[in-house]
């Protein structure tokens, strides 16, 4: 059982360490209220999901906390953590790995224990929190309690995979500490930003699929056709 020292946010026992008031803080520079928003209540439903799971009880909590904090920092409203060629995915996981170099570079408390596997949880976790039919499975305990964590905040404890695990009651105390302040159709002005900024870039990605929903002239060479089109070059 993890010995970080904790404190209670929205009702639910958190760790509390010098790193994570940080990414507290990274995160709020680098998206809108309603995402930050979105990133914490990832964090405190992800704590409250897997802390009744017993094979997810002993993940790094730190790694975990970090992640959800971070998992959505590739939508940064200043653009400043947008690449032009990658998926936000990877932008946000990228800008995680950036954001714990910095923080080891100014030694601060508890940063220097971040080696190269701790860093790769976090990394792995971000990238594959939009892809929860992967990361449930086979993953480690960290990438699968971040993706829990934030598919309970965009899906609702009534989804059936979160039965038994997120009293209604719970959610709802959370939401109350941490509006959501419109996040429906902030996160799909996001989605339908970035596939009008990098189309390219997002096939493959969650956001994909607000593109072909939603976004005029949304036409990116899809996975299909470069597939398609090797394998009639090669033969």
């Amino acid at each position: 059982m993890s010995t970080l020292p904790t404190r209670l946010y929205g009702g639910v026992t958190v760790p509390n360490t010098p790193l994570i008031t940080s990414a507290l803080a990274f995160s709020k520079a680098h998206s809108t209220p309603t995402l930050h928003n979105h990133m914490i209540r990832s964090w405190l439903l992800g704590f409250l999901i897997a802390d009744k799971v017993p094979h997810l009880q002993s993940r790094d909590r730190e790694a975990h906390s970090i992640a959800a904090l971070l998992h959505d920092v590739g939508l940064d409203p200043t653009h400043g953590l947008i690449s032009e060629d990658k998926c936000f995915e990877v932008d946000s996981a990228n800008a995680a790995l950036a954001f714990l170099s910095q923080q080891e570079e100014k030694e601060q408390a508890g940063a220097v224990a971040w080696d190269r596997y701790r860093k790769q949880l976090v990394w792995d976790a971000i990238a594959l929190h939009a892809s929860i039919h992967i990361a449930l499975h086979k993953k480690e305990p960290e990438v699968v309690a971040t993706a829990m964590g934030i598919g309970a905040d965009l899906m609702g404890p009534e989804e059936p995979m979160f039965k038994d695990l997120l009293p209604r009651e719970e959610y709802e105390t959370v939401v109350a500490a941490v509006p959501r302040l419109g996040i429906k159709t902030e996160f799909a002005e996001a989605m339908c930003e970035l596939c009008r900024r990098k189309p390219q870039a997002c096939v493959g990605s969650v956001a994909e699929r607000w593109g072909e929903r939603y976004v005029e002239g949304f036409k990116p060479r899809t996975v299909l056709e470069r597939l398609e089109g090797g394998i009639e070059r090669l033969g």
